[in-house]
């Protein structure tokens, strides 16, 4: 992403800028918590893997939705949707390796 500065109205950022950040910072939680699971278990660092696709695809949820509503540019939109969909990538290729 090129800016992340959130100047979403103000009663917009204990709502909607929140829920953006929050499901963004799972996807790195559950790869995390996942990762240090693995030596356990492959399957279920799978499992935090999908749980850190389902983050992924909540942002892309979330940046529409900003969108719709006016807050960001279609730049910065169409930025950080193809920022997501390379990170959901990423993630689908990081869960294949453990098959």
């Amino acid at each position: 992403m090129t800016s992340i500065k959130l100047a979403f109205p103000k009663m917009e950022q204990y709502a909607l800028a929140d829920q953006l950040r929050r499901s963004s910072k799972g996807i790195c939680a559950n790869l995390a918590e996942g990762f240090a699971k693995q030596t356990h278990s492959k399957p279920e660092f799978a499992r935090f893997i999908s749980m850190a696709m389902g983050s992924c695809s909540e942002v892309e949820t979330w940046i529409s939705y900003a969108f719709d509503l006016g807050y960001i540019s279609q730049a910065q939109h169409d930025d950080w949707l193809r920022c997501y969909a390379h990170i959901y990538g990423m993630l689908i290729n990081l869960r294949e390796k453990l098959k």
